[in-house]
């Protein structure tokens, strides 16, 4: 395998360092070349040619905002990964990012133990990243025949709730997805993101901009209406469960599920002991296998299970689990999940 060429962007010789460091350690990846800011990376883009840039945000003379939209007019394919603070001007910044086309982003670990938590970041999260978004796209997936059901049995349930995976490349797709409903839905929506603390109450608040939903980064307790989507917020698993007549939102920081927290399959776990049946999963791009072993308790109910198609995720991993486990009631490019949703769901003035 021909190694991936990056070029490594900030204004901190010290980040670049140990970013350069830890890439140079994997077999299949090369550092080409680094910049201070964005001035300097533009000059060596041509010259480079990298497969992938890692881009800091705040930097001088040139920030990362200003660059990615010059790299975009000149490079649109391109592949950008954020690296910036986990801080809510960092957020911000990142978000802006994402709206502008970057294709993904890691937080950049600060305090005392900043620089070895750095290594890790790189090591653990960046890298592999990395390596799963610029593999080239595979061949279309021949998936698992479902075994032939009865004529009686292929009725479809009513929906009564969504709840949605995602996470490399996911707030591009989410506010894809969002800006689709003409409506909002006559159900409750669910979604885990995966995302730190700060960045999930940023993308609800940016996600109800997009769309006549109403985006709510959840809290324990909060009681769930109908037309209105959750957001589970970063470092905690989202549940939905009944009390008395109402369905509230639970929220714990038990152990990670797939690595992650907040992780889709304890949501999805949750969706079928309340409304069996009645939950229509929806897993969107993103690194892993997350969603998998809570589609299979979706599956197991009678729900129905919509996944996004290899040509249109960043990563197919989370949804490419589902479809070769044969769990997929539908493998849709993006575009086209909404319009399904809203067929099965239906909408509403709620």
């Amino acid at each position: 395998m021909q190694k991936i060429r990056v070029l490594v962007v900030d204004d901190s010789v010290v980040i670049r360092r140990v970013v350069s460091e830890e890439l140079l350690s994997v077999t299949n990846l090369e550092v080409v070349g680094t910049a201070a800011n964005g001035k300097i990376a533009l000059a060596k883009l041509t010259q480079l040619t990298p497969d992938l840039i890692i881009l800091d945000v705040e930097m001088p003379e040139l920030d990362g905002l200003e660059t990615l939209k010059a790299i975009r007019k000149t490079h649109p394919k391109l592949p950008v990964m954020m690296f910036s603070a986990l801080t809510e001007r960092g957020a911000t910044a990142t978000l802006d990012a994402l709206s502008l086309g970057a294709t993904d982003y890691f937080t950049k670990p600060s305090g005392p133990n900043g620089l070895d938590e750095s290594r890790r970041v790189v090591r653990e999260e960046l890298a592999p990243a990395i390596l799963a978004i610029c593999q080239p796209k595979k061949s279309p997936v021949i998936l698992p025949t479902p075994p032939a059901v009865p004529a009686k049995a292929t009725t479809l349930q009513r929906v009564e709730a969504v709840v949605v995976g995602v996470s490399t490349g996911g707030p591009n797709a989410l506010a894809e997805l969002f800006r689709a409903f003409p409506l909002p839905l006559r159900v409750p929506m669910f979604i885990v993101q995966h995302m730190p603390p700060t960045f999930t109450r940023m993308l609800a608040e940016r996600l109800t901009l997009l769309s006549p939903m109403i985006v709510a980064e959840a809290q324990h307790g909060m009681v769930v209406e109908p037309g209105h989507a959750y957001l589970a917020p970063g470092d905690f698993h989202m549940q939905v469960a009944r009390s008395g007549t109402n369905l509230i939102l639970q929220l714990n920081q038990e152990p990670q599920e797939n690595s992650c927290r907040p992780a889709a399959d304890p949501l999805f776990r949750s969706a079928v002991k309340v409304f069996g049946g009645g939950t229509l999963a929806v897993v969107l791009t993103g690194m892993g296998s997350d969603g998998l072993r809570g589609c299979e308790a979706v599956k197991a109910a009678g729900g129905s299970i919509f996944v996004q198609d290899e040509a249109t995720s960043v990563v197919w991993g989370m949804p490419g689990y589902v479809a070769r486990a044969g769990l997929a009631d539908k493998i849709l490019p993006l575009s086209s999940i909404a319009p399904e949703i809203i067929r099965r769901v239906g909408s509403d003035r709620v």
